[in-house]
C-alpha cells in the first residue's frame, strides 16, 4: 500500500475512534439531564441561566463555585439526605451518577 492509503485509512480509523466516543458522552449527558429533570428540577434551575422555582433551592450552574461539583459523587450513591424535610431522597445507581455529573459540569458557569 502506498502512503496516501495508509494515511487516508488511519485518518478514517481515528476520526471514527473521536466519533464513536461523543456519542456516547453525549447519550450520558443526556441521561444526566433527565434524571434532573425528573428528581431535582421541580425545585431547582437545571438550566443555564433563570431562578429556581423554590426560591431557597440553589441553582445547580453555580454549583461549581462553592466546590468541585464531583465531591457530590458520595453523597448521590449514597442517597441525598439533607436536613430539610421538603427535599426527597434520590437515588441513584453508579452509572446514573456518572451521568448526573457529567451533565452537571455541563452546565456550570463561572463565579
Amino acid at each position: 500500500m502506498n502512503r496516501f492509503v495508509l494515511g487516508t485509512a488511519a485518518t478514517a480509523f481515528l476520526a471514527g475512534t473521536l466519533l464513536s466516543a461523543v456519542a456516547p458522552a453525549q447519550e450520558r449527558e443526556a441521561r444526566g439531564r433527565e434524571i434532573a429533570e425528573a428528581a431535582c428540577a421541580p425545585c431547582h434551575s437545571i438550566a443555564k441561566q433563570g431562578t429556581s422555582p423554590v426560591a431557597a433551592a440553589p441553582a445547580f450552574r453555580t454549583l461549581g463555585q462553592k466546590y468541585p461539583v464531583e465531591d457530590l459523587e458520595e453523597a448521590l450513591a449514597e442517597g441525598i439526605l439533607v436536613g430539610h424535610p421538603a427535599m426527597p431522597q434520590v437515588r441513584m445507581s453508579p452509572e446514573d451518577v456518572g451521568a448526573f455529573l457529567a451533565w452537571l459540569k455541563t452546565i456550570q458557569v463561572a463565579k
